[in-house]
């Protein structure tokens, strides 16, 4: 299958570009990068020069003589919305990995992301690419929404007790570490090596956007929390619920059942690390319950780049084809 890659030239567009280098089914026939559009993907990505030696950036305006049949969108936040009408309209394939078309209603994106939405007639026809809980819906999509990285890893480990009814309709309460490759490549102080290195630093303080994509998800009010910290790649994610009877024995069983033949969810005993996962698109998620306070404690770690982007958006995509859903993607992480 011909594929582009929108966005090349960030974070989620070279880590693409690396996974497809591996699929059997995927040759790379466009890579766009606005600001890099006539270089080669080798020089502002060396680690990708073995891979694509020749390969250089075009920009989207280019892409209406390439034929391809698929196309991974990895474009800032209401940039897809509007390339992703036409793609449809030439029969290609659209896996999107931005915001724009994961929330169902158009007025969420007034309410989250301060903008209308320009292309609302999509999002019914949409599927959130979230494989371990709409495997289903993905067979034959043609327009996949990419969870993002937050979301994915709370609804990993909040879904299977929502799911099995032993959760109220309490909010849940999610706090996270993520590492820096999650902001993008643009620049800002707040990612600074001298503010960033030895810190922690606690950022969309009630407004995040992700907040209104695990709400949608998991069907449950959310105050959610995230961190920066000084990584490159990872994320490692708290929650916490209201439960009357479980137990610590009892969660882990419920996540065990609920992930026994899922190939990139690992249930451990103990609680994950932000470093288990890198490199690789799995994630981990464990739980314990507290007698205490009746508390519910599920924790959950992946690599931001992988299972919260680019290798989850390929999985989506190898379902949504028939393929082999773990073709392309590795299942052991980097260590140490």
């Amino acid at each position: 299958m011909r594929a582009s890659v929108l966005g090349a030239s960030g974070y989620v567009g070279a880590e693409l570009l690396r996974l497809a280098a591996n699929h059997d089914h995927l040759e790379i026939v466009a890579a766009t990068g606005e600001a890099h559009a006539g270089s080669k993907v080798a020089t502002h990505v060396p680690a990708l020069a073995a891979l694509y030696p020749d390969t250089r950036y075009v920009s989207i305006d280019e892409l209406d003589d390439v034929d391809m049949d698929v196309a991974f969108v990895a474009l800032p936040h209401g940039k897809s919305q509007d390339v992703v009408p036409g793609l449809l309209e030439r029969g290609v394939d659209v896996v999107d990995l931005g915001a724009d078309f994961r929330l169902r209603r158009a007025a969420d994106y007034v309410e989250w992301y301060h903008d209308e939405h320009r292309a609302p007639a999509l999002l019914d026809s949409a599927v959130y690419g979230l494989v371990e809980r709409h495997r289903e819906e993905l067979a034959g999509a043609t327009l996949i929404a990419v969870p993002g990285c937050f979301p994915t890893a709370t609804s990993l480990a909040f879904g299977p007790f929502i799911d099995a009814g032993v959760l109220s309709e309490a909010t849940l309460i999610v706090t996270a570490l993520t590492g820096v490759s999650g902001a993008g490549r643009a620049t800002s102080d707040r990612l600074h090596f001298s503010r960033l290195a030895g810190n922690a630093e606690a950022y969309g303080l009630l407004s995040h956007r992700h907040t209104a994509e695990m709400h949608q998800e998991l069907g449950r009010p959310v105050l959610f929390t995230p961190h920066l910290v000084p990584v490159s790649r990872g994320m490692l994610v708290s929650g916490f619920a209201p439960v009357d009877s479980l137990t610590s024995e009892d969660a882990l069983a419920l996540l065990r059942a609920s992930y026994r033949d899922e190939p990139f969810v690992v249930v451990v005993d103990e609680p994950p690390t932000l470093k288990d996962p890198l490199g690789s698109n799995l994630c981990f998620v464990s739980a314990r319950v507290d007698p205490r306070t009746k508390t519910l404690v599920v924790m959950s770690s992946l690599d931001n780049l992988v299972k919260g982007a680019a290798g989850q958006a390929v999985q989506a995509w190898n379902v949504a084809r028939g393929y082999l859903e773990s073709t392309g993607l590795s299942r052991g992480g980097l260590t140490p």
